[in-house]
């Protein structure tokens, strides 16, 4: 599928080379919070992000920019990491997260030296309203009414859960994929534009999409989707699942191929890791919030739509914040060491092995 060429990235927001601003909107109606916090994000931080608009999201009224901030080093061959949040409209608190890591990053460059030495090594990717017209509409899909989290062209290999794996019959219903042989959504083109020209194209990539609403645990997630098989990178991918266990031995994540949750139709990270170059290393994850926790505290979210998806207490919402930015924090130290742990011959076909084994697929479906 082909996917159309980036917009170039600038260096000021009033070098944009689009019609939008990154001063408030005056139409409220045009806009919504998390769009002007980003907004004003990235002209606080103009002297040090390279900004972009990388596609553009059409609803009935108001159009939308899709944004990018990067920040590090310039160098084609560092590593990088993608931070991308908001795929799903109704799931807010990914993005919030994102933009509370993106604020504290723009003030730690005031005075944290040893920021400055990493980003003189890595390069950092923001994202963090993929989906920028379904957040205005209070809608998990987009204004077309298409999931983007299933609009890639690969199929699963095998059965999906009704509807929510994905489905063909229409943009009425939920988890709607897209008509098929249809080109892809404008956003979802764009952020697998983002991950090939800005983290695949590296030798070595990290990504995260925030994500809320499965189950009472928070979930660390990684390809396939699609398929029960295991990804090639298996090695690495433990490999980095061991630094987390070590360095944060009491964070409360499962770390799982997502196949051993349920599979889905065109998952856009199966889609982004197949398409990287083969030598390269590109190691996407998906943060999933587990929401059902914050339901079972405050069953009265069961009757809002952003409550199924989102805490409603601030005081939960800060927790959240607080609990997942060390997450952020430790893949941004991993891409900085990456030499130190990428493993190689005789210990990556030991760690290939660990890792078949903790993670072999535990649900064979016929």
């Amino acid at each position: 599928m082909e996917i159309p060429p980036p917009t170039a990235a600038v260096q000021s927001p009033r070098s944009l080379h689009s019609p939008y601003s990154l001063t408030p909107a005056r139409d409220a109606a045009a806009s919504f919070a998390e769009l002007e916090e980003l907004k004003a994000i990235l002209l606080a931080g103009s002297a040090h992000f390279d900004v972009a608009v990388v596609a553009e999201a059409h609803t009935a009224g108001p159009s939308f920019p899709l944004y990018t901030a990067s920040i590090g080093s310039a160098d084609p061959q560092a590593p990088a990491v993608g931070f991308f949040g908001g795929i799903h409209g109704l799931e807010r608190i990914g993005t919030q997260l994102i933009l509370h890591y993106l604020r504290a990053l723009l003030f730690r460059l005031e005075w944290d030296e040893l920021l400055h030495r990493q980003l003189e090594k890595i390069r950092l990717v923001f994202m963090p309203i993929v989906n920028p017209g379904g957040m205005w509409a209070h809608k998990r899909a987009n204004p077309q009414g298409v999931d983007l989290m299933r609009n890639a062209p690969q199929r699963a290999e095998s059965h999906v859960p009704f509807l929510a794996g994905g489905q063909t019959i229409s943009p009425l219903l939920p988890w709607y994929c897209g008509r098929p042989g249809a080109p892809m959504e404008a956003e979802s083109a764009a952020l697998l534009r983002v991950v090939s020209e800005q983290l695949a194209s590296r030798p070595f990539s990290l990504a995260l999409d925030c994500h809320s609403g499965y189950g009472f645990d928070d979930s660390l997630w990684f390809p396939y989707a699609k398929t029960r098989r295991l990804m090639a990178h298996l090695p690495e991918m433990f490999a980095l699942r061991t630094m987390l266990e070590q360095s944060h031995p009491h964070h409360a994540y499962s770390f799982e191929p997502q196949s051993n949750q349920y599979l889905l139709h065109g998952d856009l990270w199966d889609h982004a890791y197949d398409h990287a170059p083969p030598r390269h290393v590109f190691l996407p994850m998906t943060l999933e919030l587990g929401s059902w926790l914050w339901i079972r505290k405050n069953p009265r979210q069961l009757f809002s739509r952003h409550g199924i998806f989102n805490p409603m207490k601030a005081h939960r919402t800060k927790r959240v914040l607080r609990r997942h930015a060390d997450l952020l924090d430790f893949l941004t130290r991993a891409a900085f060491a990456a030499p130190n742990w990428l493993p190689s011959d005789e210990r990556r076909a030991q760690l290939a092995r660990l890792a078949t084994a903790h993670w072999r697929p535990r649900r064979v479906l016929a």
